[in-house]
C-alpha cells in the first residue's frame, strides 16, 4: 500500500470528496448520472442495512480514490459474493498503486464478511486497468449481456 494511504469508509462529512471522485469516474466513462440518483446512491451508501459499501482513498488529506461495493447472495455458494461496482482512481494519483489498495481492500473485507467471492466488471477499452486485473484476479470468461429496462 502507498505510503500514508488511507482507506476509509465514507461518512456524511464525505459527501463533497465523493463526489468530486463520482463525477470523474463519470467523466472517464462518458455518461451522466442524474443528480437524483446520485443523492439516492449517497444514501444508501451511508445506510448500515444497505448492502452497497463505499470507501475513499485518502492521502495528505485529499481524497484520491474510491471503491464502491454491493454484497449479494448468490445460488452458487452459502457466502455472498461481493460485487466491485465502481473503481476510480483520480488521474494525477494514478500510477501509485492506488487501485491495487483499493482492490487489496475488498477482498480483506469482503473476505472477513464471509463473503465467497468478490467479482466486477470493466469495459474492454479500459487497458490501462485491465493490466491491473490481470494482476490480481482472474478472469472468468463469461460475457456480459444486458437489457435496459
Amino acid at each position: 500500500m502507498p505510503r500514508h494511504l488511507e482507506l476509509l469508509p465514507v461518512t456524511p462529512a464525505d459527501r463533497a470528496a465523493w463526489e468530486s471522485l463520482w463525477q470523474g469516474y463519470q467523466q472517464f466513462y462518458q455518461v451522466s448520472i442524474a443528480p437524483e440518483v446520485t443523492e439516492v446512491t449517497w444514501q444508501r451508501l451511508l445506510d448500515p442495512a444497505e448492502p452497497m459499501k463505499a470507501v475513499l482513498a485518502w492521502q495528505g488529506g485529499e481524497a484520491l480514490g474510491l471503491v464502491h461495493t454491493v454484497r449479494h447472495r448468490s445460488t452458487w455458494t452459502t457466502g455472498n459474493y461481493c460485487y466491485l461496482q465502481d473503481l476510480f482512481v483520480a488521474p494525477a494519483a494514478r500510477g501509485l498503486g492506488l487501485g491495487r489498495a483499493l482492490i487489496e481492500h475488498v477482498y480483506a473485507t469482503a473476505a472477513a464478511d464471509g463473503c465467497s467471492r468478490v467479482y466486477w466488471l470493466t469495459h474492454e477499452t479500459n487497458k490501462t486497468a485491465m493490466e491491473l486485473y490481470d494482476r490480481v484476479a482472474d478472469r472468468s470468461g463469461f460475457v456480459q449481456y444486458r437489457k435496459v429496462l
